[in-house]
């Protein structure tokens, strides 16, 4: 198949319809019926698929990320004894796996029919500093049991480092004028990460009770988003990752989110250990997406399954981020929508 951005409509038997684009591996659009029977597309994103561009705009709107979502200390990390240095494009840090990450990039789309789309991406030695030519397969398949399923597949022919995610930026209420901090949120963890003024993780396994980190049981986004709490001050709300108590057991769901004014239920399963949940906080206003809306801050939430972050600097056995040669990387996350 060709190598032209292009879009790709996925539908089930209910009526469920995801837009994907190969640019950057996308969700553009996710269109889920509410409490009435209407669909909703509930994922922020742009009209004209140019608007992706970075020349157009900066963002990660339901994009894949690679080659490491999140952050990486220093832009720095080290394999077999050798210290490999990479972008440094947030502060200090490495986001996203620098500013030129797989959101960007063009995917080859290897297959496509009417629930299931194939993507394909290599990643040559010294993209954006990481080593070793990496082969990536995506594949996204919209089930009959209401679920967008993703499988990432990563393989290498040299010691490297791997975390993918999806950014999708969702807004339960269909409507990304209106904020997320109405949604019900639940996520199955005892622990999180702390991070530190820059974001990146102390190395502690903090406790969750008695904070405002404690999402064991539904609690409205907005109950302690402005909570006099260090954390919610350095991430300026939610931007943290929490240890799932799922372990990787991707048939139990590690998070629920839910909108009061759709009914739309999104329950999230993973294979990966950490999911870091971020609030739209640095949404401003200054981008216009869909429909002419002015994404504003906390206007939509993103659900990241993933290594915790810095994990390649860290000692978290629970967390392996390296790849090695022989190897296959392996991650699966499951978005699955009721009412």
């Amino acid at each position: 198949m060709n190598n032209n951005i292009s879009l790709h409509t996925l539908t089930n038997s209910h009526g469920l319809r995801a837009e994907i684009t190969n640019f950057g591996g996308r969700v553009v659009s996710l269109y889920v019926p509410d409490k009435n029977g209407q669909l909703r597309d509930i994922v922020l994103g742009f009209d004209n698929l140019e608007d992706y561009r970075p020349e157009n705009h900066l963002s990660d709107f339901g994009a894949i990320i690679g080659r490491y979502a999140n952050r990486l200390c220093n832009g720095q990390i080290t394999i077999g004894g050798r210290t490999y240095q990479l972008p440094q494009n947030d502060g200090l840090h490495c986001l996203h796996g620098g500013p030129d990450g797989w959101q960007y990039r063009l995917f080859t789309v290897e297959e496509v029919n009417d629930n299931r789309l194939v993507l394909s991406l290599v990643s040559e030695d010294g993209d954006n500093g990481f080593p070793g030519n990496v082969c990536a397969r995506i594949t996204y398949t919209l089930t009959d049991d209401n679920a967008l399923d993703i499988e990432y597949e990563v393989v290498t022919d040299e010691h490297t480092v791997i975390n993918l995610t999806n950014h999708s930026y969702f807004n339960l209420n269909g409507d990304a004028s209106t904020d997320i901090l109405n949604h019900l949120l639940t996520i199955d963890a005892d622990r999180y990460t702390p991070i530190d003024e820059t974001l990146i993780p102390t190395g502690e396994l903090a406790s969750v009770v008695g904070t405002p980190m404690d999402f064991r049981h539904a609690k409205h986004i907005g109950c302690d988003i402005n909570a006099d709490f260090e954390q919610l001050r350095y991430g300026h709300g939610y931007d943290h990752n929490w240890v799932l108590n799922t372990k990787g057991d991707d048939t139990r769901p590690c998070a629920q989110l839910e909108s009061p004014v759709t009914g739309i239920i999104l329950e999230v399963y993973t294979t990966e250990p950490g999911m870091q949940v971020y609030t739209g906080n640095f949404l401003n206003g200054t981008v216009v997406g869909k429909g002419g809306v002015s994404y504003q801050q906390r206007s939509a939430i993103c659900i990241e399954t993933q290594k915790f972050p810095d994990s390649p600097n860290q000692h978290w056995p629970e967390s392996n981020a390296f790849l090695h040669p022989g190897e296959v990387y392996h991650s699966h996350t499951k978005f699955k929508f009721g009412k």
